[in-house]
């Protein structure tokens, strides 16, 4: 596993995160506590230590498996979480959402779910389209005094919210937004357009989810597995439904045919050239060994060239300059 410099922080992270959605069977899909535990173990024995986790997540129950994982090796990850949506199927009002109230309720409640006293990086899941920035900033400021965040992000949010986020704090002195985080596959690439280049430009840490399209990109789907495609209730699945999906698959599999991988591994590789730390989500442990194959697929300037141009969105016109795998960011992407 490489090692890349987080942003403008000291923070030295690995060069794939370890998302831990599928902890926990409170959606209905999802790895039991041993396949969990197989995962974690696994995914820290290849030298992972950064862990992507949400206080909605299963209901609680990723985070409250990874409090027991966490025991006794604490402080040898990077460990981040996030609110906004809570940890109940009906949670109430008050502790959804972005504001001061939901914040700290949030906070609280993850803090015990996840046996730890700090959470290192916290993000604000969604925007909830009422909270005002300030109000998010003043928030995780106040949590960063009490001494129970270290770093702040934000996920999902727009690239206009993101910048003005991070003036703010500037602006107050307020603990930094450090990190921005956001949906990026070959079959998904808008956030090339204003996120990556925003965030780059702001020196933020960008963590990037769903690299595999929500797995159609890992071509099982052509077969007929279900999984995703109904796991969630097919929630963050992104259906071969375009002719250009079509094409940016059959390109994917073919070279991953030429490299003697698998196609999950090339689409990992892929989103790994843009300077940001792909989440990987398996479900079980068959499917982690198969996403960190991914950390020694190297992807000549030739195959980069042809999945940029197959899944070019039509309104891009730029050309980016790749970025080494597992390398920091240093450039914006388009």
């Amino acid at each position: 596993m490489k090692y890349t410099a987080f942003g403008k922080t000291g923070l030295q992270v690995s060069q794939v995160a370890l998302g831990t959605g599928n902890f926990g069977t409170g959606w209905g899909h999802g790895a039991d506590p041993d396949a969990a535990k197989a995962i974690f173990n696994s995914y820290s024995d290849a030298g992972g230590n950064f862990i992507d986790t949400a206080d909605v997540y299963q209901f609680g129950q990723s985070e409250a498996l990874l409090g027991d994982l966490l025991q006794g090796r604490r402080e040898d990850f990077v460990l981040t979480t996030k609110f906004t949506r809570g940890a109940a199927p009906n949670a109430n009002r008050l502790v959804t959402g972005n504001s001061r109230k939901a914040i700290v309720a949030s906070l609280e409640a993850s803090l015990k779910r996840l046996k730890t006293d700090r959470i290192d990086i916290y993000w604000a899941h969604w925007p909830d389209h009422v909270t005002p920035t300030e109000e998010i900033v003043r928030g995780f400021e106040d949590l960063a005094r009490a001494g129970k965040i270290l770093y702040a992000g934000l996920s999902n949010f727009p690239a206009w919210r993101l910048a003005r986020a991070v003036t703010l704090a500037e602006l107050n002195r307020t603990v930094p937004i450090a990190a921005a985080q956001f949906e990026h596959s070959l079959v998904r690439r808008e956030a090339e357009a204003d996120l990556f280049p925003a965030s780059n430009a702001l020196g933020l840490g960008v963590v990037t989810w769903s690299p595999l399209g929500g797995g159609v990109l890992t071509g099982k789907y052509r077969q007929g597995v279900k999984g995703r495609a109904e796991g969630f209730a097919g929630k963050v699945f992104q259906p071969e439904n375009t002719p250009q999906r079509t094409e940016v698959l059959d390109t994917v599999i073919a070279i991953a045919n030429d490299l003697g991988v698998t196609p999950s591994q090339v689409a990992i590789a892929w989103a790994g050239t843009h300077g940001s730390i792909p989440i990987v989500g398996p479900r079980s442990h068959e499917q982690l060994q198969d996403n960190l194959g991914a950390l020694t697929v190297a992807l000549s300037a030739e195959q980069i060239a042809r999945l940029d141009a197959v899944s070019r969105p039509p309104e891009a016109t730029q050309v980016r300059i790749p970025i080494a795998w597992g390398a920091a960011a240093s450039t914006g992407v388009a």
